[in-house]
């Protein structure tokens, strides 16, 4: 079953995310912010990580900029969703390393979109 740490700080948006993605078939951890999904990712490696950009503690460039430091977790998807939705603040996350971008608020069917997307590129560049 494929595993999503969902990393934000709001917390209605992380629980109403992990439960949509669990009817979905997921299955989802949540971090309250990067310094706690940190810890998550490095003890429990999800599938694909959906992270805030802006939270207390360790924002999302923060955590995607740690992960890069290890070469198991920086192949791990990562999309950033965010209030920030500046063609700026796309660019500079995708330019940062995020596999996708999602500005919130955001229809699920996006969210879901992205997540086969990001998916799909992994199960590609296994086989090759």
């Amino acid at each position: 079953m494929i595993s999503i740490l969902i990393i934000e700080d709001e917390n209605d948006i992380r629980e109403n995310t992990s439960e949509l993605l669990e009817l979905e078939g997921y299955t989802t951890l949540t971090a309250a912010n990067g310094k706690i999904g940190l810890e998550k990712i490095k003890s429990n490696m999800p599938d694909l990580i959906l992270c805030d950009l802006r939270m207390p503690e360790m924002d999302g460039f923060t955590v995607l900029s740690h992960l890069g430091q290890y070469p198991d977790l920086k192949r791990i998807p990562f999309v950033f969703f965010s209030a920030k939705s500046e063609k700026l603040d796309i660019k500079t996350g995708i330019e940062a390393g995020a596999d996708g971008y999602l500005v919130k608020p955001f229809e699920f069917k996006d969210l879901l979109a992205i997540i086969e997307k990001c998916l799909h590129k992994i199960k590609r560049s296994s086989l090759q």
